[in-house]
């Protein structure tokens, strides 16, 4: 298998290839298949009916950037050694290994304690066992503890290859095409300045188009009000599942998942045999289970799974602002009052809560823009075409979920 070369035919990209053997092997392992059955943007299909792509797909766009980026900086000069290549594309290739069923739906819901690079973590960690070392580096650049500190910027930083590639991969998918980012031209503007990577000052106007693209995004696709009530619906079927698991109800599902509804805390993934369990759980055990609860006879779980399986979603309201108890308390008294749903369901058809993004953090590692003069610049202070107080600061929003056939005002 020494030197063989895979290639994909990407629809984002075209023809992508894989020409690391390391890289290879882990995409070969079971590990890495398994994102082939977790969607990349969760329930979204139910909102953009084309946003099917799995977290498969957007790997291998990310380990393809990167290498394109690697190429990029050789040209301007900076050494990277052939180890380095490999460990940085292993690096991006296992960063989202760590993701449950659902992607970012469920994260924190079967497995607590923290967030799923965590559990990427433990996976890389497993598999440099299992594969008799050789991921040392590229877990040192994961975690950011390599001291070439731009390799581990193109894994997780402000201007990473994951955010390239899933801005340009989810507005294809979706059909958005606010989102169409110039991933070939930020590439090619790339250098490394103070061991950092920087953006050449001539591509401030594709910095520009990438943020704006990013806060787009979120606010049409990441945070759609429809996706979000539609996710807060599934966390609360799976947590009402839990509920039941855990007192002695009984509950038909996969045994993979039977066995995570108890609830499992982050540092068990260290054992080896819950950390396989793990790996064996995807978007198909969810959906299959919700099937199978439409039938059960808690009224609650059953009720749940047949608005989320037949799409009977609730409707949600964004507002800028703090929702008014008296409104929340004035939609709970409607719901009471409308006798078509049991009280145990009550709870689960109202809810508020909020959400929030800031496009642009300056204060954590800002993007940094060399200038021609070899001034090293952030990039909040060389951008003149935006306001960007706007990128930089926190939106939040607030919502309320409720059923349809009731209106407020």
């Amino acid at each position: 298998m020494l030197g063989k070369i895979k290639i994909f035919n990407d629809p984002v990209y075209g023809f992508v290839r894989i020409p690391v053997h390391r890289v290879f092997r882990i995409i070969e392992h079971r590990y890495f298949q398994r994102l082939r059955r977790i969607k990349q943007l969760g329930l979204t299909d139910l909102v953009y009916p084309g946003a099917h792509h799995s977290r498969f797909h957007h790997t291998i766009g990310a380990v393809h950037l990167m290498t394109e980026a690697i190429d990029s900086l050789r040209l301007k000069g900076v050494v990277i050694s052939d180890d380095e290549s490999e460990a940085a594309l292993l690096a991006v290739l296992m960063h989202d290994m760590g993701h449950g069923p659902f992607s970012h739906a469920l994260e924190g819901v079967l497995v607590t304690g923290g967030p799923h690079e965590e559990i990427s973590l433990h996976f890389m960690r497993h598999l440099n066992r299992e594969l008799g070392g050789g991921l040392e580096m590229a877990i040192e650049i994961f975690c950011g503890l390599y001291h070439k500190k731009y390799l581990c910027q193109l894994v997780s930083g402000q201007l990473d290859v994951d955010r390239l590639d899933y801005l340009r991969r989810d507005s294809f998918y979706t059909g958005v095409s606010e989102g169409v980012v110039g991933s070939d031209r930020i590439i090619k503007m790339m250098n490394v300045a103070n061991g950092e990577l920087v953006i050449d000052e001539k591509g401030i106007y594709s910095i520009e188009k990438f943020l704006l693209a990013r806060n787009l995004m979120y606010w049409q696709v990441y945070l759609h009000k429809t996706v979000l009530g539609a996710e807060k619906l599934l966390v609360y079927i799976v947590q009402r599942a839990m509920y039941l698991a855990n007192n002695g109800e009984g509950l038909d599902t996969t045994p993979v998942l039977h066995q995570f509804l108890r609830g499992i805390q982050m540092e068990e993934l260290e054992n080896p045999e819950v950390l396989n369990r793990f790996a064996l759980m995807d978007d198909h055990d969810i959906l299959m289970a919700c099937k199978i609860w439409m039938g059960h006879p808690d009224p609650v779980l059953s009720t749940l799974c047949d608005m989320l399986v037949n799409r009977k979603l609730l409707k949600v309201h964004l507002r800028n602002g703090p929702m008014d108890h008296a409104l929340l308390d004035k939609v709970r008294q409607a719901v009471a009052l409308g006798n078509q749903w049991p009280a145990e369901l009550w709870p689960h058809l109202v809810l508020s809560g909020e959400v929030g993004n800031t496009t642009y953090h300056r204060e954590k590692e800002g993007i940094k823009i060399l200038m021609k003069d070899g001034q090293l610049l952030d990039f909040a202070d060389v951008s003149q075409q935006y306001d960007l107080n706007i990128l930089t600061k926190a939106v939040q929003k607030h919502y309320i979920c409720h059923p349809k056939n009731l209106s407020i005002h």
